[in-house]
C-alpha cells in the first residue's frame, strides 16, 4: 500500500544504518526515498539535535499544481515531480508543507508545495559538491 503524503510529511533520502541510529521508523516510498513515520518537523529537529545533528530548513518552496479532485494518487505524483526538481539541489530531506485544493470556473486543482531540508553534522550548509559526495558514497554503501 503506499504511503499517505499530507502537509507535515517528511520524506528522508536513506542512509545506511541512519534510521537506527536515531530511533526513527521510516516507510519506504520510492527509489532511495523513505517517509519518516509518527514525527512532525519539530520532533524530528529536537531528536537530530539531541544526537549531535543539525536539520536545515531552504526557505525556498517548490510547487506544483495537478488538475482534478486531491486524491493520494495525484498527490504521490505531485511529490515525485517535486524530488525531480530538487533533484539537482542535492538535499537529503523534503517536508510537504501544503496542500491546497481550489478550483478555477468550476475545475477543480490543487497545489502542493514543500521546502527541501537537509540533514548534517556541521551547522555550516555543505556545499552541493560535498552533498553529492556525501549522498554518492551513501548509496554506495546501501549496495
Amino acid at each position: 500500500m503506499p504511503p499517505t503524503i499530507q502537509a507535515g510529511t517528511i520524506l528522508m533520502k536513506e542512509w545506511p544504518r541512519m534510521a537506527q541510529l536515531l530511533g526513527l521508523e521510516n516507510e519506504p516510498c520510492w527509489g532511495n526515498w523513505s517517509l519518516v513515520k509518527a514525527l512532525d518537523s519539530l520532533a524530528l529537529d529536537r531528536k537530530l539535535h539531541a544526537a549531535g545533528w543539525n536539520f536545515f530548513f531552504m526557505a525556498a518552496a517548490v510547487r506544483v499544481m495537478f488538475f482534478g479532485a486531491v486524491a493520494p494518487g495525484k498527490i504521490q505524483n505531485a511529490v515525485k515531480r517535486i524530488l525531480a526538481k530538487v533533484r539537482p539541489q542535492q538535499f537529503n530531506s523534503l517536508e510537504v508543507t501544503g496542500i491546497v485544493e481550489k478550483h478555477f470556473l468550476g475545475f477543480p486543482y490543487a497545489i502542493v508545495s514543500a521546502h527541501s531540508r537537509h540533514i548534517q553534522h556541521s551547522c555550516r550548509l555543505d556545499a552541493a559538491e560535498t552533498r553529492q559526495t556525501f549522498q554518492r558514497d551513501a548509496e554506495w554503501a546501501r549496495g
